[in-house]
This record gives C-alpha cells, structure tokens and sequence, in this order.
C-alpha cells in the first residue's frame, strides 16, 4: 500500500511551514561521532561508572562488532552507517547566579 500523491503534497507542505524545526536549542556535551571503545570508555568515564560497569560495556560491544545485521524477507532499508551517529549527548547544566546578601 502506497501513500497518494495528495498526501504527500500535504505533509511537505506542513513540514515546510514548521517554523520551529526539529531541534532544540540547548548547549550540550557531546561525544564526538562514532562507536570504538574510546567512546565506550568516554561514555563511561562521563557516567561516573564503576570499573565493572565499563568492562561489561567493552564485552558488550566486542560481541556487537562481531554480531551481523538480521536479513528479513520482504524488507528493505538502507544499511545503517553506525559511524554517523552520536552516541552521549547530555545538557550542560545552566550556571546559577549566586546573589548576595546584604
């Protein structure tokens, strides 16, 4: 089942009109692009987690690297580039103006 034309003219018109976009606009800390276990380590580092927590982390994507994409019939989509992804974003917490008593 296909979507028809008309219903594709509408949504483009719609998104098109959305002023506000699909982002927000919030300073964060973010790790760079990409999945290798210095961003694993760097994740957890920025976590505050235990050691044990990290060496779970690192099996995990060992096993993951090692793991293929399922195959399933009769659907199609683009192979996923992990690599363009951000894996840690996280909102920098706001100063706080200190205010002096008198």
């Amino acid at each position: 089942m296909s979507i028809d034309v008309e219903t594709k003219k509408t949504v483009k018109s719609i998104t098109k009109k959305y002023k506000y976009g699909f982002t927000t606009d919030v300073n964060s800390d973010r790790a760079p692009k990409g999945l290798n276990e210095d961003i694993v380590r760097l994740i957890s580092k920025k976590k505050k987690e235990p050691k044990w927590l990290l060496d779970w982390r690192l099996r995990a994507f060992e096993a993951w690297k090692k793991m293929k994409e399922p195959n399933w019939s009769m659907v199609k989509f683009p192979k996923i580039n992990y690599q363009d992804s951000y894996y840690y974003s996280a909102p920098k917490p706001k100063k706080i103006k200190k205010f002096k008593r008198s």
